[in-house]
């Protein structure tokens, strides 16, 4: 199927049910209506980072199903993938041959050797603070080769996950094949995983390096757009990068909306939220929770810092068992622009405040993805996160097809479905429309309006009332 204009669930194939199977039978029977696409979370055999450290492309992760499963979702929703175009995984056939017979390697250019990619095989100190990095040291693993030499290669994130030369004809045939198997199982949409991280080049940040990153993105689109496939590229940054790539076209993450909203809800104030609302494009893709924490970073100078800091604090003392240590190394979190917690339990699992975050989030610009959990208004799983360690784990709780059925019957679910269904139907809501947001105290008024239709949504941000007109 392709793109269309309806709310988009993220999820993993195994959280919903599961298995793809059963996942497919799940939106099948309660989501059919509030739901047109899927975000798929990666579905690769993959050795970490909960499918984000992929083996391959080519096959599916047995425990989840194959490629039918994929293609019989795609028949009735549209469909995104992840392609992790800066990285694949350690465990993989290419990073295992490379390291068994180096030069000789026939996968020996698609990685970044230090003694190959730096004048003196190192970065110097001055080189290193340059790097935009998520480590408080230079970005590698130290490797040594079955011949007994060895190298540092590069590495951004964990040590599963070993960077892409995307500059060497190896690589480049890795990432034609790859999108192009893509497009052939269902993908509507590719999303660019640490999309911003794949151009290195020695004395600059190496992150959104330009001009090079738009020729990658250029190249990308190129292969895709002969299959009507769209691209997503994924950045976490200040809200200017998202909105260049917007500029020239492509659709982007709101991930500032969040935050924004959360701000709104706390301090029953509006007017920054208006601001963004009124100026962020149409082609957009929404987001207030993702497999990820809640990003700080995307909202900086959309609030004062001040404010910025005031919502995180208010995340930590109104928000249900949402707690600092959850978000810090204690807890395996590498990246400390983020909160771990679900959304709903960012508004202290309170129904209205949750309900008028979605209506929100629904009238801004753009198609509304909506994250499982999110789905199920779930709160945080403080049991999963402190069996696994690991700080994201607090919105990533395995619902069984059985749990997904008890949770239908709870109000604010069932109030969150009808909200989802209207955004589908209603004609108002239009790529191709208009937006009027009007701020003043703690009411804020969100109109959609296209051709003669017109719906409004009517807030108090101080009690969460709200009424769509």
């Amino acid at each position: 199927m392709k793109l269309e204009n309806k709310i988009m669930l993220i999820t993993y194939a195994d959280s919903m049910g599961n298995n793809l199977k059963e996942l497919y039978e799940v939106l099948n029977r309660h989501y059919k209506k509030a739901i047109g696409g899927v975000h798929i979370l990666p579905f690769f055999p993959s050795s970490a980072d909960r499918g984000f450290a992929p083996m391959c492309y080519d096959k599916v992760d047995e425990k989840f199903g194959d490629f039918s499963d994929i293609e019989k979702l795609s028949k009735d929703y549209y469909l995104m993938f992840d392609f992790m175009v800066n990285h694949i995984s350690a465990s993989s056939e290419y990073f295992k041959d490379f390291v068994q017979n180096k030069e000789k390697s026939e996968y020996r250019d698609m990685f970044i050797r230090y003694s190959k990619f730096w004048e003196k095989g190192e970065p110097t100190p001055e080189q290193t603070d340059l790097i935009y990095k998520r480590k408080p040291r230079a970005p590698y693993i130290d490797v040594t080769f079955a011949d007994g030499s060895r190298d540092k290669v590069w590495c951004t994130f964990c040590e599963e996950q070993i960077d892409l030369d995307i500059s060497t004809d190896t690589t480049k045939k890795f990432i034609k094949d790859t999108l192009l198997s893509m497009c052939r199982h269902g993908a509507s949409v590719i999303r660019l995983d640490a999309f911003a991280y794949a151009v290195k080049k020695p004395d600059t940040s190496c992150f959104f390096i330009e001009p090079d990153i738009w020729e990658l993105l250029y190249d990308i689109e190129s292969i895709v757009k002969k299959e009507n496939v769209e691209i997503l590229p994924e950045i976490h940054e200040h809200y200017t990068i998202p909105m260049k790539i917007a500029d020239k076209g492509f659709w982007i993450y709101d991930f500032a909306l969040p935050v924004l909203t959360l701000h709104a809800l706390y301090n029953h104030d509006g007017q920054y939220l208006k601001n963004w609302l009124e100026m962020c494009p149409m082609k957009q893709f929404t987001t207030l929770d993702t497999h990820d924490g809640i990003g700080i970073v995307d909202v900086k100078d959309l609030l004062p810092d001040e404010a910025v800091e005031t919502v995180k604090e208010q995340m930590y003392s109104r928000g249900a068992n949402v707690k600092k240590i959850y978000s810090s190394e204690a807890y395996n979190n590498l990246d400390i622009y983020q909160v771990n917690t679900t959304y709903y339990s960012a508004l202290g699992n309170n129904d209205k405040a949750y309900l008028l975050a979605r209506a929100i989030q629904f009238f801004a610009p753009g198609i509304p993805q909506v994250y499982y959990v999110g789905m199920l208004a779930g709160s945080n799983d403080i049991d999963l996160m402190e069996r696994t360690k690991n700080g994201r784990d607090i919105n990533r709780r395995y619902y069984s097809v059985e749990e997904v059925e008890q949770e239908q019957s709870r109000p604010v679910v069932k109030k969150l479905k009808e909200l989802m269904i209207l955004r589908n139907t209603h004609p108002a809501f239009s790529l191709e429309g208009a937006i009027e947001v009007v701020s003043e105290g703690d009411m804020l008024t969100i109109t959609r309006t296209f051709g003669e239709h017109s719906l409004t949504l009517n807030a108090n941000l101080t009690n969460y009332d709200y009424t769509i007109e």
